[in-house]
């Protein structure tokens, strides 16, 4: 018996082998046979400011916390502020999160800006049909010293650049290269970028070596950079990509206000609102209403104003130009103050977000036309009413018995009666009258009347 015992142990002995080796075999497969990770995606769609640096910082938060293979950022931008765009370079190159930058849909571009968030990337990707580049600096919001590209029409030259100009192409320069250097890109190309304003198309962006994909869709990007190597905090990783499914990233509340705030027409809504209020609540203090909701589109105003490029010597005319429109409600004149007034309030709003055509940093036109009218119909007609009514005697109320006329009924030394506005009056006088007298009343104390002939 225990002979038989052994040899039936002995019979089992290779098929526990062969589960081993299964098991083993298994444990060793690559990476590629397992489940697809999760790859988050978030889009950045216009100009590049406070509200798609928070967006991008949050997308890499929310690729980090979810374990993601890596964030997809589609991008669709005529440029920004250059500010926004070295935070946003900042987080991109500290991300834990492998970075694919992904210029769609067709149609799309990163110009200015967005070519730097490009050269930025672990991966650059572009749909067919989209373009990047343009990447020179220009003067915005009426700030010295930021360079504007050579006029080729007026005939100003490369080399007729100031100083400060030069200085501000100089950082950005190497800004772009160290970036190209980074991640292995063009390095040549990208200093024309600057430059040059040089643009390319997706397929001469590829061909350059500007780029490394061009994909017709998401599932597409995610096939092409599967088994891809890229270095991520000075790590090497591979990006296993291929079947995984993507997760939206969507803008929270905050983003989206900020980024409705910063829309130069809503800043330039927020800032006309807060002054109304205010002005409205010094006319009329105690109604609280006015003032309470001019202080607070004020500060909102001042909020989006901090976001993007003013121009202060506009936004002074601005607020003068309401000053003197005031000044012409409240003092007699010829107009010249109300003329002087309106212009320099239409003047401030035109410049008031001067920036170039690629980028829309401007108040539009039809709104500064009518928010100019507005504020002359508020000042001229409600603020001059308001002053009229002022100085207009009062026809109400105890202020109403100054000055009114009435006759005596009966008088005795220096005090007597006065029949005043239909009523008797108790009143005294400094001369003595007699009964039937006409008199004027001159003061009160209490319920008697002080009057004189």
């Amino acid at each position: 018996m225990a002979r038989e015992d052994a040899r039936r142990r002995f019979s089992r002995l290779p098929g526990l082998l062969s589960a081993l080796i299964a098991i083993n075999l298994v444990a060793a497969s690559p990476a590629c046979a397992q489940s697809p990770g999760r790859v988050f995606v978030t889009d950045v769609d216009g100009v590049i400011g406070i509200a798609a640096s928070r967006q991008i910082a949050r997308a890499i938060a929310a690729a980090r916390d979810g374990d993601g293979t890596a964030l997809i950022v589609r991008l669709d931008t005529p440029g920004g502020l250059v500010s926004s765009t070295r935070d946003i370079i900042k987080e991109m190159i500290a991300s834990p999160v492998p970075i694919i930058v992904y210029v769609a849909p067709s149609g799309a571009r990163a110009a200015s800006a967005g070519t730097f968030i490009v050269y930025a990337s672990h991966v650059a990707a572009m749909a067919p049909g989209t373009n990047m580049g343009a990447a020179t600096p220009i003067e915005i919001g009426g700030v010295p010293g930021l360079p504007q590209p050579a006029d080729k029409k007026s005939g100003k030259k490369e080399g007729d650049k100031s100083a400060a100009e030069q200085k501000a192409i100089n950082d950005l320069l190497a800004l772009i290269r160290s970036l190209a250097q980074l991640r292995g890109r063009n390095a040549e190309w990208a200093d024309k970028a600057v430059r040059e304003a040089a643009t390319l198309t997706a397929m001469e962006a590829r061909r350059e070596g500007v780029i490394e994909v061009v994909a017709t869709g998401i599932d597409d990007l995610l096939t092409q950079v599967d088994g891809r190597r890229v270095v991520v905090n000075g790590v090497e990783r591979v990006l296993a990509t291929k079947g995984a499914s993507p997760v939206g990233i969507e803008p929270d509340w905050r983003t989206r206000a900020l980024s409705l705030i910063s829309d130069p027409n809503i800043a330039f809504i927020l800032l006309l609102i807060g002054i109304y209020g205010i002005i409205l609540e010094f006319w009329h203090p105690g109604t609280f209403a006015p003032g309470v909701i001019g202080a607070i589109s004020l500060i909102l105003a001042l909020t989006a104003l901090s976001t993007l490029p003013v121009h202060y010597g506009a936004l002074v005319l601005l607020i003068l130009g309401i000053g003197l429109m005031i000044g012409e409600a409240v003092t007699p004149g010829f107009g010249i103050l109300g003329i002087g007034g309106l212009a320099a309030f239409l003047i401030g709003s035109i410049f008031l977000f001067e920036g170039p055509d690629s980028i829309d940093l401007k108040v539009s036109l039809p709104l500064i036309v009518g928010a100019a009218l507005t504020t002359a119909a508020l000042i001229f007609g409600i603020v001059g009413v308001a002053v009229k009514a002022r100085r207009r005697p009062a026809t109400t109320g105890s202020e109403q018995l100054l000055g009114s006329r009435g006759e005596v009924v009966t008088w005795t030394d220096l005090t007597g009666s006065v029949r005043l506005l239909g009523e008797i009056w108790a009143a005294r006088s400094s001369r003595r009258l007699q009964p039937g007298d006409a008199v004027r009343v001159v003061g009160r104390e209490g319920l008697t009347l002080i009057v004189e002939p």
